[in-house]
């Protein structure tokens, strides 16, 4: 009876992960949601009866410890698999570079605090509280998802200009996720960072709401057609989930994937 827990699970993938990971009766899913009714809305168009949802907000971790103690109440004090997908993504960032956003220095002092307490800070909260959970496991697996724009080559070899603030904290993400592995490898846990790839989802397609916006977006759309000619737009949240639960399901300590930031479509692969 494997049990999983999928942070962010009110919209986007969050919600997709619940979907396909409740098509196994045998399976308990928990969603941690910031708004709890949305998210049972969400989980009830399912019909499934594993699936169970649980307030937790990255930005508050006196929540995520609620949200963890709920948790092994339900799986009786394990758990094989945390999947880290909450974040968050200003809609004006994802379109500019950071001297761009600089026009407006507060604004921008805020979207980089923002980012970086709900990514990083939250999600290591997140982590810690879990953690003993996982230890108790069977699975063992603890999976942040991450973004290919947090790549280092993939931003300077092809200008990709948008969404510092996120895409910073998500690198900073990705470094903590190795952080755990060092500490964690020689218990059996396996932490790695996984891109989901492109995907047609409200953060992945802000609002375009002003002519330099558009211009940016269309550039950075290039860019990407340069990197992966094969790329053709965003994927659906149902693709980016099947690939992204092959790719957990393949990977282990024993192939090398501890600390790893891999793809949607494996180690070494296009982000997307």
């Amino acid at each position: 009876m494997p049990s999983y827990v999928v942070t962010g699970a009110g919209r986007g993938l969050g919600v997709e992960f619940l979907r396909q990971l409740s098509e196994n009766p045998d399976a308990i899913v928990i969603g941690l949601a910031r708004n709890v009714e949305a998210a049972k809305k969400k989980a009830a168009e399912t019909g499934r009866p594993n699936i169970h949802i649980i307030h937790g907000d990255l930005d508050d971790y006196e929540s995520l410890k609620k949200a963890a103690e709920e948790t092994a109440k339900i799986t009786g004090g394990s758990l094989d698999y945390l999947i880290a997908n909450g974040a968050y993504i200003s809609g004006v960032s994802a379109s500019l570079g950071l001297f761009d956003l600089g026009e407006n220095p507060k604004a921008l002092d805020e979207d980089l605090e923002k980012s970086f307490r709900t990514n990083v800070y939250g999600n290591i909260h997140l982590i810690n509280f879990f953690l003993p959970l996982i230890q108790k496991g069977q699975a063992k697996k603890v999976i942040s998802i991450s973004t290919g724009l947090a790549d280092f080559e993939l931003t300077k070899e092809y200008k990709i200009e948008p969404a510092g603030p996120y895409a910073m904290s998500k690198a900073a993400l990705n470094l903590a996720i190795a952080k755990y592995h060092a500490q964690f490898a020689s218990e059996g846990i396996l932490f790695f960072s996984i891109s989901p790839g492109m995907v047609a989802t409200d953060a992945n397609t802000p609002p375009i709401t002003t002519e330099r916006e558009q211009k940016k977006a269309q550039q950075m759309y290039a860019s990407f057609a340069q990197y992966a000619p094969h790329f053709k737009g965003p994927i659906t949240p149902k693709e980016s989930v099947e690939k992204v639960l092959g790719v957990i399901y393949d990977s282990s300590l024993e192939k090398g994937d501890g600390g790893a930031f891999v793809s949607h479509l494996g180690r070494g692969q296009p982000w997307i």
